[in-house]
């Protein structure tokens, strides 16, 4: 028998007679069901918990009113709900809110009661009347159009005819919402002992868009052999704007400089030898030699002479490695990234060099081949190897670790004629 939450009084009987019920329920046999039978149950079941809900939400409204939840030494009822109740905290404000607007929404209930719309619609519905009926310029909340609405459509598009909704009632206060939300736009970067960073925000439905309407194109497969997850993917698309907004120097000029990464490294670093410090860049914890020699590709040297007293007694000139018509050479002859299925735009990619300079390769188009900042980064840091043939063609190597990198390069590498 299921006699409740720890800490809270055993229900009254007849709560504790639906427990029963739903314990025996859930006892019944489950074999030997045909597939129209289990959707039939879902139907049912779920308007069996919508009822529920409607409960819920009707006692939850009820115990908002009462100082009960201090006495739990919760700040709010819906905190109290959140915590004791086992939900999400806009979950809990979704229950508190239906029942706040009960009375106002009769039609609506009685179409859940009907098994005509579910508990989700009536939420959105409960969202939207409160909306409504707080604002001092909008007007009448029209329940008896929503539903019709919320009838032939799921909970999802129901949403979306609200908000519209919304703003042909009230436009002023629609306008006024948004605009609060730009108000609440923020970002937060923190870094961890390793020296990753992490993000947090918020933004507003049209910064959210334009956001996203930047990072999606970015975000997409690379070629057939790209695997990574869809968050990975549009963390590359972050990292991939960023560069591309230093490359371009589209980003403002700060301290009468345009910002760029500044990389520290010393001779030894840059020539990967044993025993060598790691680079050092700003906003960053030092850096491998790997991800030096990457950056190194294609980027400006400056020279930096220091005494033995680690005292700067010369400083070179910089000078950018790819030179301006190399570039513009280079641009004309690959036209974007030449990896199999990449089509990254050449102002979108990084010189790469086949051979790289700090290893006697020389900086002229035989020896150089665009490649995007993803897959420049697997060459450098991920151990794939580009080698061009004598034919002209380009092939791309996994790295031989694990059985089934090494099953795969005996199936032969991919290639493409440079």
């Amino acid at each position: 028998m299921i006699h409740g939450v720890v800490g809270v009084a055993p229900p009254e009987a007849a709560t504790q007679k639906l427990l029963d019920a739903i314990e025996a329920f859930c006892r019944r046999p489950k074999t030997d069901r045909s597939g129209e039978r289990t959707a039939t149950e879902l139907v049912h079941l779920r308007h069996a918990g919508d009822l529920i809900e409607l409960e819920f939400s009707e006692i939850a409204a009820e115990f908002a009113l009462t100082d009960e939840y201090e006495k739990w030494g919760s700040t709010t009822p819906i905190d109290w709900i959140r915590h004791h109740c086992h939900m999400t905290g806009p979950a809990a404000a979704d229950r508190v809110a239906v029942g706040e607007h009960l009375e106002k929404l009769p039609e609506s209930v009685q179409a859940l009661d009907a098994g005509e719309i579910g508990f989700a619609h009536l939420a959105i519905m409960s969202r939207t009347a409160d909306a409504l009926m707080r604002s001092e310029t909008a007007a009448a909340f029209d329940e008896s159009a929503l539903l019709e609405k919320a009838r032939g459509n799921s909970p999802g598009k129901f949403h979306h005819i609200c908000r519209h909704a919304r703003h042909a009632a009230d436009p002023k206060g629609y306008a006024a919402e948004q605009a609060e939300q730009v108000e609440q736009r923020s970002l937060s970067l923190s870094t961890s002992q390793d020296g990753c960073f992490f993000l947090s925000g918020i933004l507003d439905p049209v910064g959210g868009a334009a956001v996203r309407s930047a990072l999606e194109p970015l975000a997409r497969r690379a070629g057939a052999d790209d695997d990574r997850r869809r968050d990975r993917r549009l963390a590359d698309a972050l990292v991939d704007l960023s560069l591309h907004a230093l490359d371009g120097g589209q980003a403002p000029q700060q301290a009468s400089q345009r910002p760029h990464l500044q990389v520290t490294t010393s001779l030894e670093t840059l020539l990967g030898l044993a025993g060598a410090p790691a680079g050092e860049m700003e906003y960053s914890v030092p850096i491998s030699a790997k991800s030096v020699e990457r950056l190194a590709c294609d980027c400006s040297v400056t020279r930096i002479l220091l005494g033995s007293d680690s005292v700067v007694i010369d400083v070179g000139r910089a000078k950018r490695v790819v030179s301006g018509p190399t570039r513009k050479a280079l641009n004309v002859r690959d036209g974007s990234c030449r990896w199999p299925g990449c089509d990254r735009p050449a102002s979108w990619s990084a010189a790469h060099h086949v051979v790289h300079w700090i290893h006697g390769g020389t900086t002229d188009l035989p020896n150089l081949i665009l490649l995007c900042h993803r897959h420049h980064w697997m060459v450098h840091d991920g151990d794939w190897q580009l080698v061009r043939t004598d034919d002209g063609r380009m092939l791309t190597v996994p790295p031989p670790t694990g059985l089934e990198k090494l099953a795969r390069f005996a199936r032969g590498p991919h290639w493409e004629a440079a």
